[in-house]
């Protein structure tokens, strides 16, 4: 099949406005993600069980479900429930939740690999607990765990086009509607994985750099 040009030139407007709502996607449902695993992984350290367990139970289940299937428990069931949200929104939290579940994981094991020594020197300080994690323990525990924070990060980008099962056309949404209406495939397509290989590549440019800066 000959290579069209011009089908690239004509599909440059949509596959702009799937981009915009790729990147959306990406850095609302990252920022979920990221502070609700916080807060799982915080109330999993709470000695009282009745909060543990009940947390468990939910990080465990969404775990082990398909992000798939919860866009459409999100998109569909709720509004049975009288709770509806725009596709966008439904989107973003079921990527934001889903992979919370995750970075609770990520966050845990940094936390726990902060030396038992800084939480005994916060004790002999006589820092209130709310003091030790927020100017001792976290900082410490966010620094190790930002590469494997953004391992997750590149999983979301490339788990963005299921949110096309819901009707937001993200990238490769507006390339299917593209070739629908053009017949023309190859160009759309290729143009859609060459993005997500630089918009990966960049990703992974800045948290390394990121890395880097937290290291010194």
């Amino acid at each position: 099949m000959n290579w069209d040009w011009n089908a690239v030139r004509d599909f440059m407007p949509l596959f702009r406005e799937g981009l915009l709502v790729t990147l959306q996607a990406l850095v609302l449902g990252s920022l979920i993600s990221f502070t609700l695993g916080l807060v799982w992984a915080l109330l999993m350290r709470t000695p009282t069980r009745w909060v543990q367990w009940p947390v468990g139970i939910v990080t465990e289940f969404v775990r082990d479900t398909p992000l798939l299937v919860q866009l459409f428990f999100l998109f569909y069931v709720l509004p049975e429930w009288g709770l509806t949200l725009s596709a966008m929104a439904t989107g973003v939290l079921a990527i934001g939740l889903h992979y919370s579940t995750y970075t609770m994981q990520v966050y845990r094991a940094g936390i726990e690999a902060v030396p038992a020594g800084q939480w005994e020197a916060a004790t002999a300080l006589n820092l209130s607990k709310a003091r030790t994690w927020r100017a001792v323990i976290l900082p410490q525990a966010v620094r190790r765990v930002v590469p494997a924070l953004g391992n997750y990060v590149i999983s979301m980008l490339k788990d963005t086009p299921l949110l096309m099962a819901i009707t937001v056309l993200e990238m490769l949404g507006r390339a299917r509607l593209f070739s629908q209406e053009h017949f023309r495939f190859t160009e759309p397509l290729t143009v859609i994985g060459v993005a997500f290989i630089v918009i990966s590549a960049l990703a992974s440019f800045l948290l390394r750099t990121l890395e880097r800066r937290l290291v010194r």
